[in-house]
């Protein structure tokens, strides 16, 4: 995944991009299958390298293939990027281990759901209850969120006709 990145930022070619881009989605989903977090790799595939790769690729339609060189070397960008990444490492380094069974996760919240679930909520399925029930106005506003994203990026692409005058 970092050499994917590393040939991305090298890149110029626009198509390439879009193409390592959804190369990238793939393996992250591979990634997510790995960690058995099945639902959101395949939401990944779906979006991040299928709607995601076809939406870059129309907008690219409309553009030049190229990307022009910057006129001065980012380097405060990179500076702000490198700042903020080492901040987000140092705040997971007070994190439990990946799947610690003495979490804090563990010893309240999923016995919960996997106790109580049934008689609360009356789905089999607990990764369906949990998005469905318990966080069903955060699956709602997510899903909003996703629509109008993808409503925003057609109005963008979407190609107006010029009316002929007579």
């Amino acid at each position: 995944m970092a050499v994917t990145v590393w040939v991305m930022a090298r890149s110029r070619n626009l198509f390439g991009v879009i193409v390592l881009g959804g190369i990238y989605s793939f393996l992250m989903a591979t990634v997510l299958v790995a960690m058995d977090a099945v639902d959101v790799a395949m939401t990944e595939a779906a979006v991040g390298a299928g709607i995601s790769t076809v939406l870059f690729l129309g907008a690219l339609y409309l553009c030049k293939s190229e990307e022009a060189r910057p006129m001065r070397k980012p380097w405060l960008p990179l500076a702000v990027s490198l700042a903020v990444g080492g901040l987000l490492v140092y705040g997971t380094l007070g994190l439990p281990e990946f799947s610690d069974p003495n979490a804090p996760i563990h010893q309240h919240v999923v016995p919960r759901y996997l106790n109580d679930i049934k008689k609360e909520v009356d789905v089999p399925n607990v990764v369906t209850a949990v998005l469905a029930s318990y966080r069903g106005y955060d699956t709602l506003g997510e899903t909003t969120v996703v629509f109008t994203a993808g409503a925003g990026v057609i109005a963008l692409l979407r190609r107006r006709r010029r009316s002929r005058k007579p």
